[in-house]
């Protein structure tokens, strides 16, 4: 008994704060009350803390990975859009979207604007939202010699009040935010804006 207690015990992760407590049960059923009070003042301090650089992570781990055919991979294009957005003058909520909008590109291709609307969603704004929702939509306006493009599906949102906001997002930094030439300003630069918003 002693021995498997020994065991699980090398097998915890670390607390992000020293005075932090585990809760030592093995199934959310064994939890207390005071058990999910304890939990719960630690997540949101965590979360707080931890949220956005555990996001800049995951981008900054597909900084080295390949690319199936684009001349940058989807890191590179991620900086391109950000540091477009930056010289463009763009607020610190939009530049931070343009550098997370394709986040879920690789890992969920047919969805990766609803995956990165639901990691920001909380954070931005609905204008901000909408676009990454169906900029992916949008983009097939710029695409006229791709099979499967429907060039003018984004015109059912006409008059819709983000259009132009989705549509001047991905002419000008996403479609065409794969230049292997253009100089990027570096992941860190924006570590500041992306713990602000």
């Amino acid at each position: 008994m002693n021995q498997a207690h020994h065991t699980h015990d090398t097998h915890h992760s670390d607390l992000l704060h020293a005075g932090w407590q585990y809760i030592e049960k093995n199934s959310l059923e064994q939890f207390s009350p005071q058990d999910w009070q304890i939990l719960q003042s630690q997540r949101d301090t965590y979360m707080r803390e931890q949220q956005a650089r555990q996001a800049l992570r995951m981008l900054a781990d597909s900084e080295h990975d390949s690319t199936f055919g684009y001349r940058v991979n989807n890191y590179r294009h991620s900086l391109q859009s950000a540091t477009l957005a930056l010289r463009d003058g763009l607020d610190e909520e939009d530049i931070v979207v343009c550098l997370f909008h394709d986040i879920g590109f690789i890992t969920c291709p047919n969805s990766h604007g609803e995956f990165a609307a639901a990691l920001l969603g909380n954070y931005v704004s609905e204008r901000n939202r909408w676009m990454l929702k169906l900029h992916a939509i949008f983009q097939d306006a710029h695409a006229r010699h791709h099979p499967s493009a429907d060039l003018r599906a984004r015109d059912r949102w006409l008059g819709h009040p983000h259009f132009e906001w989705a549509a001047t997002f991905v002419e000008r930094y996403d479609q065409a935010a794969i230049d292997p030439a253009y100089e990027c300003a570096p992941l860190s630069h924006f570590e500041p804006l992306v713990m602000r918003v």
